[in-house]
């Protein structure tokens, strides 16, 4: 099997809080079908059905641990028998990392009902010594915070597919609200409007009548030399945080003319910056 097919099955497993959580959300969020303690006797059925293809999931990630209580016995057979391999990932930290960890969480150790934390720590850490042997990537987070683990967890892999950020542009009107998942929002209101010329009101931002009249004037060609100077500074950043959907309203009063010119010069602009856009014009026809 070669490594793109490989990169479609993910089996993340390792030891109790080294960040198998904080994985299985980011996979999702890359658009893995994630499921998240699995009994191992399960995994075949599963898997077969996702190569028969009678589930609809392009990739998928698994999350398999120690609470299963046949986990350690079944999981090395089933593995080998599985008839597509996936990369094997194992998490682990120090035993200091760990024990700090349980502590702070306040979270009992699965193997520390009758022990300490750092004792169920040392049990389960010999317990998985073999299924640790047979990972594709070892990946020690001791010292890694959540945004550093989603960027390590992205180069090992994901490789360059990690880099691609989602970028959603919304037009909308004020008069009708701010889209609730903004992450960011500019406001266009001071631009030259298109509703007080008579020959442009019932048209839309998408015509080009309305187009030109919005850019053809020195405050736009501004607003969009500082609006993607600003973006292209603050996109890095989203992208080292691990952020792989950045969601942008631009809006006007109403949502018809101004917003929707400058989402779509938007749009284009990031299109060219080789970015996933897809753009929304919620209030166009209100």
């Amino acid at each position: 099997m070669n490594n793109h097919q490989n990169n479609n099955f993910i089996v993340v497993t390792g030891l109790s809080g080294s960040g198998k959580t904080v994985v299985s959300r980011f996979l999702e969020d890359m658009g893995y079908y994630c499921v998240d303690n699995l009994p191992a006797k399960l995994i075949p059925e599963l898997v077969n059905l996702w190569l028969q293809r009678k589930v609809e999931i392009d990739r998928m990630a698994l999350v398999v641990d120690i609470r299963e209580p046949n986990f350690i016995n079944d999981f090395p057979m089933i593995l080998k028998k599985l008839k597509v391999k996936p990369k094997l990932i194992f998490l682990e930290a120090s035993d200091e990392a760990l024990v700090k960890r349980f502590s702070e969480s306040r979270r009992p150790h699965p193997l520390a009902k009758k022990k300490s934390i750092l004792e169920g720590v040392r049990l389960e850490r010999r317990k998985l010594a073999k299924i640790k042997e047979m990972a594709d990537e070892v990946i020690d987070t001791s010292g890694l915070n959540i945004s550093q683990l989603k960027e390590l967890v992205g180069k090992k892999i994901l490789g360059e597919k990690r880099h691609r950020l989602q970028v959603n542009v919304i037009s909308f009107g004020y008069k009708y609200g701010i889209p609730l998942d903004s992450d960011l929002v500019f406001d266009t209101r001071f631009l030259p409007n298109p509703f007080y010329v008579d020959t442009l009101r019932a048209h839309d931002g998408k015509s080009k009548k309305v187009r030109e009249f919005v850019l053809n004037s020195e405050e736009t060609a501004e607003y969009l030399k500082n609006l993607f100077s600003f973006l292209d500074s603050q996109i890095p950043g989203f992208l080292k945080e691990g952020k792989s959907t950045l969601t942008i309203s631009i809006g006007c009063t109403g949502g018809k003319h101004r917003s929707v010119v400058i989402a779509e010069a938007l749009k284009n602009y990031l299109k060219r910056k080789k970015l996933e856009v897809k753009i929304i014009h919620r209030d166009i026809y209100k």
